[in-house]
């Protein structure tokens, strides 16, 4: 979509991104599924060695999924704010709203032909949305995108979880003076979506590998599949305070 697509889109929206209802960029059914009600851990099974805690908004499926996406794929950029705001409250149910040295959210890469294909970092593009709509809420946040691709991996879609592993192993790496960044603030890995859990799990190990993640790194993501919502990890966290 180029610019005057999106300037058009603002002004006269065709259908909700995520239901299709007319004349509304997302409708408010649709803005509710992603306002973070149902934020919990998230835990896919098997879980990837390394992975650290995860939290997530919403489901992914019906509306939540089609406005992904619509932002992801078609190019839907005014969907960032809302996407945000999803990523915003995952990162909150993790009981991070509190530190006030600050949030530093690092987003995890999108290879460059992807990025040059759909013309910006889906990821990168809803941290911001979301770092913003934290410093609206009084809690310090910003964005660190200091991860790259330290080589070439082959596209996600349609490989098993033992495929995703054999294809990220030791694909990520933070770039040279990405440490000095990430220092004076709680880090929390950012995504728009997990699924095996293997990308986050490699995002991890490229920061720890740096020496720039400490004990508790966390991550927050718009959205997962249902069944990985973990309820009773999501209870303990919340009655410990975690």
């Amino acid at each position: 979509m180029g610019w005057w697509g999106e300037i058009a889109g603002l002004v006269v929206p065709a259908e909700c991104a995520g239901c299709g209802v007319a004349r509304v960029w997302l409708c408010e059914g649709c803005r509710e599924a992603l306002g973070g009600g149902s934020a919990g851990v998230v835990r896919p099974r098997p879980a990837p060695p390394g992975l650290p805690v995860v939290h997530a908004a919403a489901g992914y499926a019906g509306g939540v999924r089609a406005v992904l996406l619509a932002h992801k794929e078609r190019g839907a950029l005014p969907l960032a704010g809302p996407l945000g705001g999803a990523l915003a409250a995952a990162v909150l149910a993790g009981g991070d709203g509190g530190d006030r040295a600050g949030l530093v959210l690092v987003p995890v890469p999108s290879a460059r032909r992807q990025v040059r294909a759909r013309g910006h970092d889906p990821a990168r593009r809803i941290a911001l949305a979301a770092s913003a709509r934290l410093r609206r809420a009084g809690i310090p946040a910003r964005v660190a995108p200091v991860l790259r691709q330290r080589r070439r991996v082959a596209d996600q879609a349609g490989l098993g979880a033992g495929q995703r592993r054999a294809n990220l192993a030791g694909a990520l790496e933070v770039r040279p003076g990405g440490a000095r960044p990430l220092a004076g603030g709680r880090l929390v890995l950012v995504d728009d979506l997990i699924t095996t859990g293997h990308t986050l799990a490699e995002a991890a190990r490229a920061l720890r590998a740096s020496g720039a993640a400490p004990e508790g790194l966390r991550a927050a993501v718009v959205a997962a599949p249902a069944g990985s919502f973990d309820a009773l990890a999501t209870r303990t966290a919340q009655g410990t305070g975690e």
